[in-house]
């Protein structure tokens, strides 16, 4: 039987179709973990036959409820039948879990026979932050769990293919897309090349959501547009605010306060980053450079209201572009996520057909 290196539980299934279409119905997925990060016109895959592991790895946290585990560093491994030689690897978006990128990235690249592994990033949820000891501990995890499960991958695909994969792709979006970045800085020895839908970006001095998120929060709260502006949202993008400050803005800011400076005490919308060492000192232990071994292709909508572009793509370009390797893509209109162009689709364009193209065909 195939076996997931590493692994402290496994469970193999033999499916008749790896795709939501058949996944839905037979429990090998669940849609609450993608709800919202593709659009209804998104074309739909199915009758891709094939084996998926579902475990964990050791850990002590338990975020992750799902299959009533409740066990963190969940992973699943998919492999089709038919494979064309490749592996893809994703780490979960926002603080979701393992199955978040199914219908983003699973669905199709299963469709093309690509093998395809996902990680929780080792802890989920709102208190995503709960086995933290030291300020950061819970983010520089996600990047040990994406390094974790590629090399658990890699050797699970040699093992179930009889040889090696002849590409292995780092895909992700938003926090998905940052662990992509680090990964192909840190170690892009284990990767071909990578794809990233909008990446978070974390620098000590900035930019950063500290620096973008207070500010937006307290643009909305006075009613001042400019602020909002000035905290780098486009300002064509204001009738996704409110709808923004109620699902993402101060949330996002408080969970991520609770996990790289616990120890403040005030408002989201009061939150200086410039007077907070501590948050500076955690962010440093995982901040990216823009330093990659490998070829990585970003792409990012003009429209993004949790991680405006200013303060995140256009800036990741200026840092990665001495390396040569870096090919950015902006999207007008692109938002953060496609859900919101079922309800907007006069005025936003989707964004994941775009990841999905460049994982099939390097830019």
């Amino acid at each position: 039987m195939t076996r997931v290196p590493g692994a402290e539980h496994q469970e193999l299934a033999e499916l008749d179709d790896l795709t939501t279409t058949g996944t839905v119905a037979s429990g090998h997925t669940n849609p609450a973990d993608y709800v919202g990060t593709t659009h209804a016109g998104l074309p739909t895959h199915s009758g891709v036959p094939g084996i998926q592991l579902d475990g964990y790895f050791p850990s002590g946290t338990h975020t992750n409820t799902n299959h009533g585990w409740n066990h963190d560093a969940q992973f699943v491994i998919r492999l089709p039948e038919t494979w064309n030689g490749s592996l893809v690897v994703s780490g979960a978006p926002g603080v979701r879990a393992q199955y978040a990128n199914d219908t983003a990235i699973s669905d199709y690249v299963l469709s093309l026979g690509y093998a395809y592994a996902a990680t929780d990033k080792g802890n989920t949820g709102a208190e995503f932050f709960a086995g933290s000891r030291e300020p950061g501990d819970a983010i520089v995890e996600w990047n040990a769990r994406m390094t974790e499960l590629t090399l658990a991958a890699r050797e699970t695909v040699t093992q179930h293919y009889g040889r090696p994969a002849d590409e292995v792709i780092a895909a992700g979006v938003s926090n998905g897309g940052y662990l992509v970045r680090w990964q192909l800085e840190n170690h892009p020895e284990l990767y071909t090349r990578g794809v990233d839908l909008e990446g978070t970006l974390w620098t000590v001095d900035g930019p950063n959501p500290f620096r973008s998120l207070p500010l937006a929060i307290r643009g909305y709260e006075q009613q001042s547009p400019e602020l909002i502006t000035a905290a780098g949202f486009d300002p064509r993008s204001d009738f996704l605010w409110e709808y923004h400050y109620t699902v993402y803005w101060p949330l996002t800011q408080r969970i991520y306060t609770a996990e790289l400076d616990p120890s403040y005490s005030g408002s989201e919308a009061d939150y200086d980053y410039l007077q907070r060492p501590e948050a500076h000192r955690a962010i440093e232990r995982f901040a990216l450079t823009g330093k990659i071994g490998k070829p990585l292709h970003t792409i990012h909508g003009t429209y993004d209201c949790l991680l405006p572009i200013t303060q995140n793509s256009d800036a990741y370009a200026e840092l990665a572009a001495p390396t040569g390797l870096h090919t950015y893509q902006r999207v007008e209109a692109g938002n953060h996520l496609d859900g919101l162009v079922d309800v907007y689709p006069d005025q936003l364009v989707p964004l994941v057909p775009l990841l999905q193209q460049a994982i099939r065909t390097p830019c």
